[in-house]
């Protein structure tokens, strides 16, 4: 397992470092920058964030240890045509190429710190870690309020969109919510809730009813499956829980399989963002974390925000 490293790119923030002094820390919004084309659009929706929910913004650049070790192993590589001379040389080419690599992720931190500042945010802390990304925000959970990350990675493009290889690992493994985004932004002012009516998902309507994120924004409780007098009355009591946001809330029930009927209610009404949640073993589980993730993930073209 590799140990993330973490340096700090702001000196002027020396409270970077109390990750495991048990200083308690003021929660932040966490903005997981890369060198993807949603990278602008992350920094936006955090922006978007930190200022509706009051909350300082912490921006993150993490460097894939796999990818880019700070020291090259090349000891298993001894074989057919192997020269001492040639695998110093390809060990420090890797070195260099950490070096260039961290050196960019500085620069991208940089560019992200003036993209946040011209948007009139004051409270931003920049860090970088060298290591594995879900290890690197796990690290981070008990001073994340929200997590913000692309929907597609790196190495997406025009031909190839794909969603980021390590999302569905972020997904499993952060107990904070996560709002995904498109490469482009938009301004959020509606939201919708996929709505299952389980123990678990009543847990997640209470975390969004003690977050300040979807505050009086109109907000649509949604539930796919058959039209019962028990779901209604689900659907009413998550209402009741959801009374301090101060949002006008609608109920619906819609029949069908869960990914095509939702976005269709998505699309029907123009919501901005779909909220849902790691439920149990429902059937918006087997959506949300299983085997149609990608699927799903893939053809999304306004933020999801996963409630954990």
């Amino acid at each position: 397992m590799t140990q993330a490293r973490e340096s700090n790119n702001d000196p002027g923030q020396n409270n970077n470092h109390n990750d495991h002094h048990g200083e308690v820390e003021m929660l932040r919004v966490v903005a997981c920058i890369d060198g993807s084309r949603a990278a602008p659009a992350v920094c936006d929706y955090a922006a978007w964030a930190s200022k509706h929910m009051e909350t300082p913004i912490t921006l993150l650049h993490v460097l894939d240890e796999e990818r880019y070790p700070t020291e090259p192993d090349l000891a298993g590589n001894i074989g057919l045509g192997s020269r001492e001379q040639l695998m110093d040389e390809l060990a420090e080419l890797d070195r260099k190429r950490s070096k260039l690599a961290l050196e960019h992720g500085h620069h991208m931190l940089d560019e992200a710190e003036d993209r946040m500042k011209r948007l009139g945010l004051e409270d931003i802390i920049k860090r970088q870690r060298h290591g594995d990304l879900t290890e690197s925000l796990v690290a981070l959970e008990n001073q994340t309020r929200l997590l913000v990350m692309g929907l597609h990675g790196e190495s997406s493009s025009d031909r190839d969109v794909h969603v980021g290889s390590q999302l569905e690992t972020v997904i499993r493994s952060v107990h904070r919510p996560i709002l995904l985004v498109p490469d482009e932004y938009q301004q959020p002012k509606s939201a919708m809730l996929a709505f299952d009516g389980s123990a678990t998902a009543f847990k997640g309507v209470e975390l969004l009813a003690g977050s300040p994120v979807l505050k009086g924004m109109p907000i649509h409780l949604v539930m796919v499956g058959a039209d019962t007098n028990d779901r209604w009355e689900q659907l009413r009591k998550a209402e009741k829980m959801l009374g301090d946001l101060d949002a006008e809330i609608t109920l619906a029930i819609r029949a069908g399989d869960v990914e095509p009927t939702l976005h269709a209610y998505q699309e029907e009404h123009d919501i901005d963002i779909l909220v849902m949640g790691a439920y149990g073993h429902s059937r918006i589980r087997q959506f949300l974390i299983g085997s149609t993730t990608t699927t799903m993930l893939k053809t999304a073209r306004k933020p999801l925000v996963i409630l954990r």
